[in-house]
């Protein structure tokens, strides 16, 4: 099951890429919506190497996540693996400068099952593909306006 969307920033590769590289910030929103992360690493900046473990509630029910950077090639790409209870996910985050102010960000995430029990929960999951779909878009583009505010916001002060 693959989920992916595009969006345009207007912002340099350079912001956009300290901004979806910043995992700290990444790790806080998912404290406020309930989740509890611990990071597995010591590295000082994100890289290869560095991985979470995420404790959360989906369905009434307690999942454990662990995820690791695979893949870190500033400021163009980073590759996450997650594996959560059979589901393994490949999370792609890809940039591209389209001009010195903008630049495409390009969000690919690759769900696959491991054991029946993962296979029977893709397959409900893509019973509703379609509004997962909108929610995964509508939160990128809302990730993407936020950029494009604070790139402006930092550029009104400087």
């Amino acid at each position: 099951m693959e989920f992916s969307t595009k969006e345009d920033i207007e912002a340099p590769i350079a912001f956009v890429w300290q901004q979806v590289t910043d995992f700290a910030a990444f790790e806080r929103q998912a404290l406020r919506r309930g989740a509890d992360v611990s990071r597995r690493d010591t590295l000082t900046r994100p890289g290869v190497g560095s991985g979470w473990d995420v404790k959360f509630l989906y369905r009434g029910k307690e999942r454990k996540l662990s995820a690791n950077i695979t893949n870190f090639d500033p400021p163009n790409t980073y590759t996450i693996v997650a594996s959560s209870g059979g589901i393994d996910g490949n999370s792609v985050v890809d940039l591209v400068a389209l001009s010195r102010g903008r630049t495409r960000l390009t969000v690919n995430i690759d769900l696959t099952a491991k054991s029946l029990a993962a296979r029977l929960m893709l397959q409900s999951l893509k019973l509703a593909k379609s509004s997962l779909n909108r929610r995964f878009v509508g939160r990128v583009q809302s990730m993407s306006e936020d950029m494009q505010e604070r790139y402006r916001r930092q550029q009104a002060g400087a």
